[in-house]
């Protein structure tokens, strides 16, 4: 009877716990039994493995082998396993000293051939056994996620046999290569965009203070143009942020691009995703595009045009900056603090209040229209921005985008964004009602002003107290410590210019 030991990680949507590999060979027919509640790609990792083995250069399997994964009431997943199974069979059966596999982690899949191929989740596993104090062994397809984590604990492998030569101090494998500076992306100027200055100024507004914001408008009057502008307005992010981000996206099934690093990210589904796709799900649960747009913007253009069950789903979220996805078998929490930025028509031909009469909508229709979108999902949404169409004269007076203006504008942002953060360690947008009340004072004159404008436009007290964030983010972009009345009364102007 031969028994060996190691560690790997499971996925469990960005955490990746300890899981402990055990294998014990006995006297039986060649045969591999898997335990510890694997699921089906889990179970039939066995004949991956043993074609692995066998095409590896090792001594085939020729006895009765049983692998344990611990803990049992953990489910296991994916392909994740292969290599630390392959790595205890290959100790059991070649009597290595009990001690040897103790000092590694191994992840990744095996090929029948047995080279390594990469499994997703790298990223948060090796930031997880970064203070272990056990060497991680993970496939050469994984360098990329690899070099983001610290790395002096990280090797990596590209077949079967790399590996067991380098447990056995054959060779030594190589270590990621750190990583490259982040890249920048083309900037794109607000100055390309013509016109639309009161929905520039509402898009610098949301930049600053991670306020969402919506944009009305008939088409062909630069809503979505404004939208993509909103990324490159945001601060940097922080490292820890950043890191979290591309954790995202290493569970996700979306290809990993070390040259992202540190971007903020930019989401726009079309208008007929699914609640799953928006929101996560699945089983084993992923994250849906408010969870890859974390830390970034998501963009919901022809926004009436998503399912109703859809955009409900984006309520808790919005508040909470959290999803948790609840199966059967599985509970996982996926962090969703993304920037909603939207956009829609004022009726179903995009067309009214046009002054050449081409829209023919019928109040109810428009009415229908609109109600599509909930109230309390519009209570949500900080700034409400008209976006007219323009005149003939306006489009003549186009100039080109002006870098020097950007750099002015994305300093301004900067500079409010470390205002806030130096005050509450966290943008105006996700204030608590305590902070708000604490760091939003407003003198007796404007208190009267804002409870009179809540009481006409019979806005919730949500909205009062978005508005009074918004005010506050006005005054930090502005460099005031107060609360000033042209910051209220424009903060109300951007609540009170569309109601559902």
């Amino acid at each position: 009877m031969d028994y060996a030991s190691t560690f790997t990680r499971a996925q469990v949507g960005l955490n990746a716990p300890t899981v402990t590999v055990e294998a014990l060979v006995t006297a039986g027919l060649p045969q591999i039994l898997i335990v510890g509640l694997p699921e089906a790609s889990v179970r039939e990792s066995k004949d991956r493995v043993r074609a692995a083995i066998a095409n590896s250069g090792l001594a085939a399997l020729s006895r009765k082998a049983t692998v344990n994964l611990a803990p049992a009431d953990l489910p296991k997943q994916g392909s994740r396993y292969d290599l630390a199974i392959a790595m205890t069979l290959i100790a059991a059966a070649n009597h290595w000293p009990s001690e040897r596999l103790q000092r590694y982690e191994f992840i990744g899949e095996v090929a029948l051939d047995g080279s390594l191929r990469d499994s997703g989740g790298a990223l948060p596993a090796a930031l997880a056994s970064a203070d272990t104090g056990r060497t991680l062994i993970l496939p050469i397809a994984c360098r990329q996620e690899a070099a983001l984590a610290p790395h002096d604990h990280i090797r990596l492998a590209d077949s079967l046999a790399e590996v067991c030569s380098h447990v056995r101090g054959e060779q030594d494998l190589p270590q990621p290569t750190a990583a490259p500076p982040c890249t920048t992306i083309a900037p794109t100027y607000l100055d390309d965009i013509h016109g639309q200055a009161m929905a520039k100024r509402a898009l610098v507004i949301a930049a600053a203070g991670a306020h969402n914001i919506l944009f009305t408008g008939p088409p062909g009057t630069g809503k979505t143009m404004l939208a993509s502008r909103l990324s490159g307005l945001l601060p940097p992010m922080e490292t820890s942020a950043a890191l979290t981000v591309a954790s995202i996206r290493s569970i996700s099934r979306h290809d990993f691009n070390l040259s992202h690093f540190g971007q903020r990210p930019f989401r726009s589904p079309h208008h007929t995703a699914s609640a799953v796709s928006l929101v996560g799900g699945g089983n084993p649960p992923q994250p849906g595009e408010i969870s890859l747009a974390h830390e970034g913007v998501l963009f919901l253009d022809e926004l009436p045009e998503y399912a109703r069950s859809v955009l409900e789903a984006l309520r808790e979220p919005l508040e909470s900056g959290l999803v948790t996805i609840s199966r059967a078998t599985h509970q996982v929490s996926f962090p969703a603090r993304f920037q909603l930025i939207a956009a829609m028509n004022p009726c179903p031909c995009g067309y009214f209040g046009d002054s050449s009469g081409r829209c023919q909508c019928t109040v109810d229709r428009i009415e229908r229209y609109r109600a599509r979108v909930s109230g309390p999902l519009m209570d949500r949404i900080d700034l409400h921005v008209i976006v007219p169409p323009l005149t003939g004269e306006q489009l003549g007076e186009i100039r080109a985008g002006s870098p020097e203006t950007q750099h002015i504008t994305v300093a301004q942002i900067a500079q409010a964004r470390a205002i806030m953060e130096a005050r509450t360690g966290k943008p105006n947008a996700w204030l608590s009602t305590t902070e708000t009340t604490r760091f939003c004072h407003l003198d007796k004159a404007d208190k009267e002003r804002l409870s009179l404008a809540t009481d006409r436009l019979n806005l919730s007290v949500r909205a009062y107290f978005k508005i009074l964030k918004v005010a506050r983010t006005i005054a930090d972009l502005a460099g005031s410590t107060t609360i000033a009345t042209a910051h209220l009364n424009e903060a109300i102007g951007y609540r009170g210019a569309i109601q559902p």
